[in-house]
């Protein structure tokens, strides 16, 4: 079971795993999908705001998928696992805590040296840190627990991302990008867990496009 100490530990050695050729291939990806979204982002954005219907599907994606929501859960479901002596649970939780510092500290760092406006005027558009931070999750929940719990954990993900497009707090891209970030995270910290293999590839939707996850089937080695 994790402790506290080796914990931090971890996290601080996991954003030097990321510099991976898993990592690699997960964010090359998602920059071009982000990069053949960009000319779309403004018209997708104007549209999906206009939309009175969406504004109350997507109300609550702000809080969702918030930065202290996403650790808060992570923290609880580690706590729970000490608390219990579950030692499945401690770590399920130990990953998410670490997968969470990962997404926070890049997202945090690109958003400083891209500095792009988002589409409600405000600062620190891409990438977006509540998409990263809830495909981290769903991300080490499919490791540990298989594609019965990763399927609505990703769209959960999926949820959010949208959320943040639809109330102007970022363009297509911005999720796209900050969803590759996410999934390269949560597979950096999960090294060794699972044996499901899935592969990511850009796809394109009427207005815009995104990020397609494929299963491929059970892998012997876990893949990094």
């Amino acid at each position: 079971m994790p402790g506290i100490a080796g914990l931090f530990g971890q996290a601080a050695a996991d954003l030097g795993r990321m510099i991976s050729v898993d990592s690699g291939v997960i964010l090359s990806i998602g920059g071009v999908a982000a990069a053949v979204e960009h000319g779309s982002d403004r018209g997708l954005s104007d549209s999906m705001a206009r939309s009175g219907a969406l504004k109350g599907i997507f109300g609550v994606g702000d809080t969702l998928g918030g930065a202290r929501a996403q650790t808060a859960g992570a923290v609880a479901t580690y706590a729970l696992g000490r608390a219990t002596s579950n030692p499945t649970v401690a770590r399920i939780g130990a990953d998410l805590i670490r997968a969470q510092f990962v997404t926070q500290t890049i997202t945090g760092a690109i958003k400083t040296v891209a500095g792009r406006t988002r589409p409600d005027g405000t600062q620190y558009s891409f990438p977006s840190g509540h998409a990263a931070a809830t495909f981290a999750t769903a991300t080490v929940l499919q490791r540990h627990l298989g594609w019965k719990v990763g399927i609505p954990a990703y769209a959960v993900a999926s949820y959010v991302a949208a959320s943040r497009i639809q109330t102007r707090r970022h363009f297509l891209s911005d999720v796209t990008f900050a969803a590759a970030i996410g999934i390269a995270a949560g597979r950096t910290v999960t090294i060794g867990r699972g044996n499901n293999r899935f592969e990511l590839a850009p796809t394109a939707v009427p207005g815009g496009g995104g990020i397609t996850l494929t299963w491929t089937g059970k892998s012997q080695i876990a893949n990094h």
